[in-house]
């Protein structure tokens, strides 16, 4: 167990975690603002992009880079500086850092070393769109980059499909055309999928319809800019034979649903006690081995 006390006194430097804009420089906190006047050194996905938003507010703090290729070799580094008393600042090129992007390793390396590991509030893609796309709000799934290969793609939109929240994608535009043809062919052409692209900036605009409309829509249409896309949850998900669920023990039974059906170890309990009748916390001890 661990109590981090986020603003008291610390030996060593404090890790910010600092959310830059997703496209409209207006987006910009006045705390992120002064944070990243304040720390001795920014953490930077690319210094020549965060660069020109230093400039835009006018602030000269050294830049060090630290992005998914040089990781290994900047984590030491930096919880170095950290633990000798700086305070860091680390930003990716836009949005909240650590999502989908460098920074999930910095903030375990921060944790086992003691030091204090502070978040900011800010601009994060793939909520922002989600609150404007018409689909249920919550709960929902974030989900991230699909793999790039067709098939792989397709294996992960399968293993998905009978989830029932909305859930989250990024994609680049040039592969938004395929990735729509795999929703269609595996989730069915009528499920519902909304696309925002260029989100914040001057070109904003939110695609709305089944996956067979935005298959059309995507063949008739030159894609460019930042794409979130969205897919509605499954109103009417297919459910294992039940008949079979005798034969397994419980934890096996709550694997299965959870390889099956995508659904979290909570959930997959759940569904499990509701399966056999049994209080959660029988199975919740029959998983963990209590």
């Amino acid at each position: 167990m661990q109590l981090q006390k986020s603003y008291e006194n610390h030996p060593s430097g404090t890790l910010y975690l600092v959310p830059t804009p997703i496209g409209n420089l207006e987006d910009m906190t006045f705390r992120a603002v002064r944070t990243l006047q304040e720390v001795d050194l920014i953490a930077a996905e690319d210094t020549r992009n965060t660069r020109k938003l230093l400039t835009h507010f006018e602030i000269d703090t050294p830049q060090i880079s630290f992005h998914e290729h040089n990781t290994q070799e900047r984590i030491p580094q930096l919880v170095g500086k950290l633990l000798a008393g700086q305070s860091i600042a680390q930003v990716s090129d836009a949005g909240m850092p650590s999502i989908s992007d460098p920074g999930h390793e910095l903030v375990r390396a921060c944790i086992a070393a003691d030091i204090p590991v502070v978040p900011l509030p800010g601009a994060i893609a793939g909520v922002t769109a989600l609150v404007a796309s018409g689909l249920a709000p919550q709960p929902f799934y974030f989900f991230g980059f699909l793999e790039r290969k067709k098939k792989e793609q397709a294996e992960q939109l399968e293993s998905l499909k009978n989830r029932e929240e909305t859930m989250i994608f990024y994609e680049s535009p040039f592969r938004l055309k395929d990735l729509l043809k795999n929703i269609a062919a595996v989730m069915g052409g009528d499920r519902q999928v909304v696309i925002c692209r260029e989100l914040t900036k001057r070109f904003e605009e939110f695609i709305r319809g089944s996956a067979e409309e935005l298959v059309l829509w995507a063949e008739e249409t030159e894609i460019r800019g930042e794409i979130c896309l969205m897919i509605a949850g499954n109103d009417n998900p297919e459910k294992p034979v039940e008949e079979n669920f005798d034969e397994l023990s419980l934890k096996e039974l709550v694997e299965m649903l959870m390889a099956e059906q995508g659904l979290s170890s909570k959930d997959a309990i759940k569904e499990a006690a509701k399966i056999r009748n049994l209080k959660k916390q029988e199975v919740y001890q029959a998983y963990h081995g209590f």
